[in-house]
């Protein structure tokens, strides 16, 4: 709990004076709060014993009207500060929220669902809102009129008619700890099956076009269906709790309230107060139930904010396993790459390496093909190079002969231009899709990045050309397209090194003969990877890595392995064939 205390100073303290100006506010409004009752008892005395003549009831009367005047301005005041204020740092948390899961590595992302992680954003920011905002305005307020009131109770009223009408309340006391616990245990349960629901509806929506092409729209209903009781059983039980909570503060209110009625009563019929004491104590006992809901709400919230930012405090604890530890004289890459021994194991799989003892050296302006079967190691090495992974011996990836971890983060990502192979685009314009990667790109830039990608055409034809919003991951284009976006967004960066991840699968050979002639020509000097299953696409690299499961199996040009007689040139002939085939194919239609 010291945590979350400290998570939620961090955040209070930038807002300290406005924090003041609402517990100004809030003070006064209570200050004058109290006194009503004085002035009504003052009232009743004044007319029971014929006291006070019209022109005192007046005053009386305008100074109620001054001072409810005041507190609607006082009470518009502590909303502004508390409110306010707690927006705000509802904003700052989901800002630092958000910016510290930027830097944190990929294996965070492996182990940790969206759904779960957007659960932090929406529910859990908002029981912080609440926790940070009306939590303290509900504390503060009913710790400091409970106190005024019980001393005005016991100084204008009666000591013994005071203990009488709160000995019931203190019982409120020890039920609220219990209370505090309670839902603090079923705060965290129902915020997790929030977490599996939404992370339940986000994967179903996100993969609608395979549920329906695999005809599981009812498999997946019952799934959902299941978290979604879950996640009403879990509500239920918090609701439950507070359902049986405030029946009982009503009853032990309603009890104080009894024996305020009788024993006031009987010490005004014996005149031992007046009758303005008694109407005024009574007033006070109408002033406690607040003080006693409040104290239930309180503690609800108070509960419900720690469990949210535990899970918050969990995240911004959590340390990126690739830290920059690069050199600041490094200021640009030039493109030479050096791989020694390279061997590499995903975290709990370190009996099967995805990589081992790799040795490639590639000079400033070759270009680089790796070839092999799925799983081999190919995409581990470019993640590798772009230190989305670390090595544990930070020699056996040399860029520019520097250890990479030498290269600040920010150089090496940006003289670095990846297309991955899931070709992820954003829901966003075409140009700003093309021109993500640079700030403040040009038009005829964007258009000429898509020319070289050869996807300009095709993007002329959609409904708005480059204004044309796409939607979610590019869905609404085809997967050809897609990849060609998604080379002319890393082309647009005119990067020192291009790295290819089989991004050339889903266009047609003629297409891809052009693009690489055009990455031929506006790359001449510049580093180029490509990962790719076609032989077609990488045989005019300078050097050619064949990996077999994890390891160099081959390494040479095209003539060179082919002259081996080894996987790649068995790859190769079946690839000859299999070309040979569909052209005869073509020609009998």
């Amino acid at each position: 709990m010291r945590r979350e205390i400290r998570l939620a100073a961090h955040y209070v303290k930038r807002y300290w004076f406005f924090y003041l100006a609402g517990i100004v506010s809030l003070t006064a409004v209570d200050l004058l709060v109290v006194q009503m009752p004085l002035i009504t008892g003052e009232i009743v005395d004044g007319l029971d014993k014929q006291l006070l003549a019209a022109e005192g009831i007046r005053r009386l009367l305008f100074r109620m009207l001054w001072m409810g005047a005041a507190i609607a301005v006082g009470r518009f005041g502590w909303r502004f500060f508390f409110f306010g204020s707690s927006r705000s740092i509802e904003r700052d948390v989901r800002n630092d929220l958000f910016g510290h899961l930027e830097t944190l590595s990929m294996r965070y992302y492996n182990e940790h669902k969206t759904g779960d992680l957007m659960a932090h954003f929406t529910s859990d920011l908002g029981a912080v809102r609440q926790l940070l905002g009306m939590t303290i305005i509900t504390t503060f307020d009913a710790s400091v009129e409970l106190i005024l009131v019980l001393y005005r109770m016991i100084r204008y009223v009666d000591a013994r008619l005071t203990v009488v009408a709160v000995i019931p309340l203190i019982i409120i006391i020890f039920g609220d700890v219990a209370f505090g616990k309670a839902m603090h245990r079923r705060f965290l349960a129902k915020q997790e099956a929030f977490a599996s629901l939404t992370d339940q509806s986000q994967e179903a929506i996100s993969g609608i076009r395979v549920i329906k092409a695999f005809v599981q729209e009812r498999k997946e209903l019952m799934a959902f269906a299941k978290a979604a009781r879950n996640c009403r059983d879990k509500n239920l039980a918090v609701s439950r709790l507070v359902s049986n909570v405030f029946p009982a503060l009503d009853l032990i209110i309603g009890v104080s309230s009894l024996l305020t009625l009788l024993y006031g009563g009987w010490l005004a019929i014996n005149g031992e107060i007046t009758v303005g004491q008694f109407v005024a104590f009574n007033s006070y006992i109408g002033m406690l139930v607040w003080p006693m809901i409040a104290v239930g709400e309180a503690v609800s919230n108070i509960s419900q904010g720690l469990a949210s930012l535990k899970r918050i405090g969990v995240i911004l604890d959590e340390k990126p396993d690739i830290v920059d530890e690069g050199d600041p004289a490094v200021k640009e890459l030039r493109g030479g790459i050096t791989l020694e021994g390279l061997s590499f194991s995903y975290p709990g799989a370190e009996d099967h390496p995805a990589l081992r003892n790799v040795s490639v050296t590639v000079a400033p302006g070759e270009t680089l093909a790796i070839l092999g079967r799925t799983g081999s190691g190919k995409t581990t090495l470019v993640n590798l190079l772009e230190r989305l992974w670390d090595t544990e011996d930070p020699d056996m990836i040399r860029l520019d002969g520097r250890p990479i971890r030498e290269i600040p983060l920010e150089v090496l990502r940006r003289d670095i231009a990846y297309v991955p192979q899931d070709h992820f685009l954003f829901s966003d314009t075409v140009a700003r899709n093309i021109g993500f990667g640079v700030e403040n790109a040009e038009q005829a830039e964007i258009e000429q990045a898509a020319r070289e990608a050869c996807v300009h055409d095709n993007i002329l034809e959609f409904p708005e050309g480059y204004e044309t919003v796409l939607g979610e991951r590019g869905v609404t284009i085809s997967g050809g397209q897609k990849q060609r976006t998604a080379i002319a967004r890393a082309l647009m960066k005119r990067a020192p090194i291009l790295i290819l991840d089989d991004s050339l699968s889903a266009v047609d050979t003629d297409t891809e003969e052009q693009i690489l002639r055009n990455l031929r020509q506006i790359r001449a000097g510049m580093t180029t990877l490509i990962i790719a299953h076609r032989i077609s696409t990488i045989q005019h690299a300078d050097h050619i890595l064949v990996l077999e499961d994890g390891q160099k199996a081959e390494y040479g040009t095209h003539a060179e392995l082919l002259a081996k007689q080894g996987i790649y040139r068995d790859i190769y002939e079946k690839q000859q064939l299999e070309r040979q085939l569909q052209e005869e194919g073509g020609d009998a239609l």
